[in-house]
C-alpha cells in the first residue's frame, strides 16, 4: 500500500493507491476493514451481520470478473478473507487497474468544465454502465470518490467492491451527480462523501428539491440540464431517466449536436474558451489550434459558400424568367419529375395488390439502447442475407426487460393482407401491432396477431386486420443462441391487400 485517497463509509470501504510488486505498475486497491462503528465500516462486534455483508460484495465481485469495458477500470484480483499477506482486520480487498488522471474535487477545483466537455466526458462512463446493467451488474459510481477523470478528459470508475443493496437506477443517480458536479462543483447526493471527497454539497430550495445546473450557471444546454434533473430526481416525476441506456443515448445525442454545429459560436457558459477551442473569448488569439475542429470548422464555411451561390443562382433564374416570353411552358419540378415514384390512385381506385414500400423503419426499446439501431435498415434492403439482430442476453425475456421491436412506417394508411419475415432465428415469439404513430410506446399500440418464426421465411398472415400506418414487429421471446438468447431477422415484406 502506498497512498489512501478516500473512502466509502456506507460501503465500509477504504481506496488505496498501491504498487504491484511483480510487474512494477500502480494498482487501486479497496479494502473492506474491520474498524470502529463511527468510521462506517463493516464487522466487528457492533455490526454483527458485516461478515456476510463482506462476502456478498466479495461474490459479487467475483462475478463480474469477466467484465470489461473502456469507462471502467478492469478488475485484476479479489482476495476473501484470510488470503494470504490480507491483514487480519480485513474482510476482503479488490484490485482493479489504477486511472490515471484525477478525482472529481481535483477537476473541479480549477473550476467548472465547460458543458459540453463535460457531456463528451460522463459519456463513456454512461456507456460502462449501460453493459454493465445488461450483465446483471452495478458499477457503483454514485460515490465521488469511485470515479476519476483521465488526462483525455474521460470518466472511468476506479474502485470497485459497491454496496450489496445498489441497484441499477443508483448507478443512473450516481451518472446524474457525477454531471451535476462536473457543471457545477457541486456534489448533489450525500453531504458527508461530499465533504470526504473535499467537495461542496450541492444547495437545495426550502422545499428539498436540487437547484437545477442552470440554475448555478449559464450556458447549460437544455439537454444537460434535463438528464441532471431527470436521473436526480423522484422516480415519479415528469422527465424521470430511468435508465444508464438512457442517460448514455441523450449524451451521444448532445455530443453529436454539438458537432453538427461547430461552425456556430457557443453559447457563453460562465468559463473562460480553451487555449484549443474554435471560438475564442474577446482579446485572446482567434487562431484555433485543435486541428480536426479547424478543419470541420473551415468545411462548414465552404458548404455555406457554396449554399449562397446556389441561392444566388436560384434568385437570378427568377429574375430573368420575369422577362422571359410570357407564352413559354412552364416546366414543373416536383417528386413524380423523374418517373420514380407511381401517379397517385384516382379517386375510387383501389391500389393494386402486392409489395408495400415501407418508408422507414426504427429499432424501439424502452428500456435498452435500441439494439443495433444503426443495421435496422437491413430488413427492407431487399437482400435477405443482410441481417438486423438483438444483441446477445443473458437471460430471456421478460427477464430484463419486455422485449425489442422494430417500427415499420408506410407513406400512408395502408389495409394489408399478409407479412413475410425471413429469420434463422427459429422460436422466436413476434407480436404484430398496429401504432399510432413512428414514436408510439409498446403500451400504446394494439395486437393484430401473433407469431412464432421457422427458419426460413415464414408469412404472417394479416387479413382481416384495419388500415395501418405504423406496424410494430414486437419480439417477445428470444432464439437461444450460444448460451443466451438473441433472434436474427433479414427481409421484412408487407403485402396490400387486393
Amino acid at each position: 500500500m502506498r497512498t489512501r485517497v478516500g473512502s466509502d463509509l456506507a460501503a465500509g470501504a477504504e481506496f488505496w493507491r498501491a504498487e504491484d510488486t511483480v510487474l512494477r505498475r500502480d494498482v487501486a486497491v479497496t479494502l473492506l476493514r474491520i474498524l470502529a462503528p463511527e468510521h462506517g465500516a463493516i464487522g466487528g462486534d457492533e455490526d454483527p451481520t458485516g461478515a456476510t455483508r463482506a462476502g456478498e460484495m466479495i461474490v459479487r465481485a467475483l462475478r463480474s470478473g469477466s467484465f470489461e469495458h473502456p469507462g471502467c477500470a478492469r478488475l485484476l484480483d479479489v482476495l476473501a478473507p484470510g488470503a494470504p499477506g490480507l491483514p487480519a482486520d480485513v474482510l476482503g480487498a479488490a484490485v482493479t487497474e489504477w486511472v490515471n488522471g484525477r478525482s472529481l474535487a481535483e477537476v473541479v477545483s480549477e473550476g467548472m468544465l465547460r458543458p459540453l466537455a463535460a457531456a463528451r466526458a460522463l459519456t463513456p462512463l454512461a456507456a460502462a454502465a449501460e453493459e454493465a446493467h445488461r450483465h446483471g451488474f452495478v458499477l457503483g459510481c454514485d460515490h465521488p470518490q469511485r470515479v476519476r477523470i483521465t488526462p483525455d478528459g474521460r470518466a472511468r470508475m476506479c474502485f470497485a467492491l459497491p454496496r450489496p443493496d445498489l441497484r441499477p437506477a443508483d448507478d443512473v443517480r450516481g451518472l446524474g451527480a457525477v454531471l451535476f458536479t462536473m457543471l457545477t462543483a457541486r456534489w448533489p447526493l450525500s453531504g458527508a462523501d461530499a465533504a470526504r471527497a473535499g467537495l461542496t454539497a450541492a444547495d437545495r430550495t426550502p422545499g428539498g428539491a436540487l437547484e437545477p445546473p442552470s440554475s448555478v450557471r449559464p450556458g447549460v444546454p437544455l439537454e444537460l440540464d434535463a438528464v441532471a434533473r431527470g436521473t436526480l430526481g423522484p422516480e415519479n416525476a415528469p422527465g424521470h431517466v430511468r435508465t444508464a441506456a438512457a442517460v448514455h443515448r441523450l449524451l451521444a445525442d448532445v455530443v453529436a449536436e454539438d458537432d453538427r454545429n461547430a461552425l456556430f459560436p457557443p453559447a457563453h457558459d460562465g468559463a473562460p474558451s480553451d487555449p484549443d477551442d474554435v471560438w475564442q473569448d474577446h482579446g485572446r488569439p482567434a487562431t484555433p489550434v485543435d486541428p480536426i475542429r479547424r478543419k470541420r470548422l473551415l468545411t462548414g464555411l465552404a458548404t455555406l459558400a457554396a449554399a449562397v451561390l446556389l441561392v444566388l443562382g436560384y434568385v437570378g433564374v427568377q429574375v430573368t424568367s420575369l422577362f422571359s416570353d410570357p407564352g413559354a411552358p412552364t416546366i414543373v419540378v416536383g417528386p413524380n419529375a423523374g418517373g420514380s415514384e407511381p401517379p397517385p390512385a384516382s379517386d375510387g381506385e383501389a391500389p393494386a395488390a402486392g409489395p408495400v414500400r415501407v418508408a422507414s423503419v426504427e429499432v424501439v426499446d424502452d428500456v435498452g439502447d435500441r439494439d443495433n439501431a444503426n443495421r435496422v435498415t437491413r430488413l427492407i434492403d431487399g437482400d435477405p442475407s443482410s441481417t438486423w439482430g438483438t444483441v446477445t442476453y443473458r437471460q430471456q425475456f421478460p427477464a430484463l426487460k419486455p422485449g425489442v421491436g422494430v417500427m415499420a412506417s408506410f407513406a400512408s394508411a395502408v389495409q394489408l393482407s399478409e407479412l413475410s419475415i425471413s429469420s434463422a432465428s427459429a422460436g422466436t415469439r413476434i407480436e404484430v401491432r398496429s401504432a399510432p404513430s413512428a414514436d408510439a410506446s409498446p403500451d400504446d399500440t394494439e395486437l393484430m396477431t401473433e407469431a412464432t418464426l421457422d427458419s426460413g421465411t415464414t408469412v404472417v398472415p394479416l387479413d382481416g386486420s384495419q388500415p395501418v400506418e405504423h406496424v410494430l414487429l414486437w419480439i417477445i421471446e428470444l432464439a437461444p443462441s450460444g448460451g443466451g438468447f438473441s433472434s436474427e431477422l433479414g427481409e421484412v415484406e408487407f403485402r396490400r391487400a387486393g
